[in-house]
């Protein structure tokens, strides 16, 4: 069910009531207006969560993007997480990726009309862009990761949490996984419970509306992750269309925060799975190549592929010492979402509400 990822470390609890009160400080300063938030002439929506590890932001903000931009101008801001370079960057075709960071520069070759920016200020970021002649005529601007950034009022707050792992089971760093308390939720405009079974019953969504608690002004939207079509990670290299099938022998190659909901899904179609997994936002060595290649390689079936998804291909493709047997079997999975319960048109009437009461023009 819903808190099968649940683990909290009790020994560690003093500490989470430590951490807790420095948080509860730093929302009071900005809830009293001690710490000045900034309201921005441009439609603001803030994709985010209040837990460490995956929730989906990336499909999610991608979502975004591909329902957004066939009708405004839109900029995509982020941190850049674990870029190798400071301040403010705009993502060009031709950006490295240690400039940008591996998600915005996957969007910004994914939707290369988007602004792709980054910033870990995010209220200099928005300055910046709306400063610059190229980008100053921006419509929307959609910031990832970015719930705790407090400095920027956003017009549309979207609060994501996955239904494996909710945050009202859940708790304060370091005995649980939460950056900020479960009242942290309130300033949420909308809250989306991610990763759902796509099978989920009536009485799933009556739990799982009851155990969020929800304030009236609040909406609730529940989505699952859905996969495209498997595609070479290297196109030059002679291959073959693959499918999965339950004869596919696969090594499922992540190194994503919360791998879990793809392996099941995966083993959907096919049980003969191995995964090898790292860590979120892994930088791939010579030597974890070496790996990959001896895990595959060991693999039984004459049916095999090297399965992994678009975040971790951004990186892959960047290692030059791949090997031949690797570059030929390796594939990109890629993963979007999808609104249950009929609820993409309520809520691309939210979006496009909230669009309108700001003024942004079309």
């Amino acid at each position: 069910m819903e808190s099968d990822l649940i683990h909290i470390n009790e020994w560690l609890r003093p500490l989470s009531w430590l951490y807790g009160a420095a948080v509860w400080l730093r929302g009071l300063l900005f809830d009293q207006g001690l710490l000045q938030q900034t309201r921005f002439g441009r439609m603001v929506v803030c994709v985010g969560n209040i837990t460490v590890g995956g929730t989906g932001k990336t499909p999610h903000t991608e979502w975004l993007l591909a329902h957004l931009l066939p009708h405004y101008r839109v900029a995509m801001l982020s941190r850049g997480y674990r870029r190798q370079s400071r301040g403010f960057h705009i993502a060009e075709a031709d950006t490295p990726m240690s400039v940008v960071g591996d998600e915005p520069w996957q969007m910004k070759h994914k939707f290369p009309d988007a602004i792709v920016a980054v910033d870990a200020n995010r209220r200099r970021g928005i300055r910046t862009l709306l400063s610059m002649p190229q980008t100053s005529d921006v419509d929307i601007i959609v910031l990832d990761d970015a719930y705790q950034h407090r400095y920027v009022k956003p017009d549309l707050n979207l609060l994501l949490t996955d239904y494996h792992r909710l945050v009202t089971d859940d708790c304060l760093l370091p005995a649980g996984r939460l950056r900020e308390p479960v009242s942290a939720m309130n300033r949420a405009h909308a809250v989306i419970v991610t990763k759902c079974p796509a099978t989920l019953s009536p009485m799933d969504y009556r739990v799982l509306t009851e155990s969020l608690r929800l304030k009236p002004y609040q909406r609730l939207f529940f989505t699952t992750l859905t996969y495209g079509r498997l595609r070479p990670l290297f196109a030059e290299t002679p291959g073959q269309d693959e499918e999965l099938t339950p004869q596919t022998h696969v090594l499922l190659l992540t190194g994503i925060a919360s791998p879990r909901q793809m392996l099941a899904d995966m083993q959907r179609q096919t049980r003969h799975i191995r995964p090898l997994t790292f860590a979120d936002h892994h930088p791939f060595s010579a030597r974890d190549i070496e790996r990959i290649e001896e895990a595959f390689t060991a693999m039984q079936g004459s049916k095999r592929l090297i399965v992994t998804t678009e975040k971790d291909a951004a990186r892959l493709s960047q290692v030059h010492t791949m090997s031949t047997i690797v570059r030929r079997h390796i594939y990109v999975l890629p993963v979007g979402v999808t609104f249950l319960r009929h609820q993409e048109g309520e809520f691309l009437a939210m979006l496009h509400q909230a669009i309108s009461e700001k003024g942004t023009r079309a």
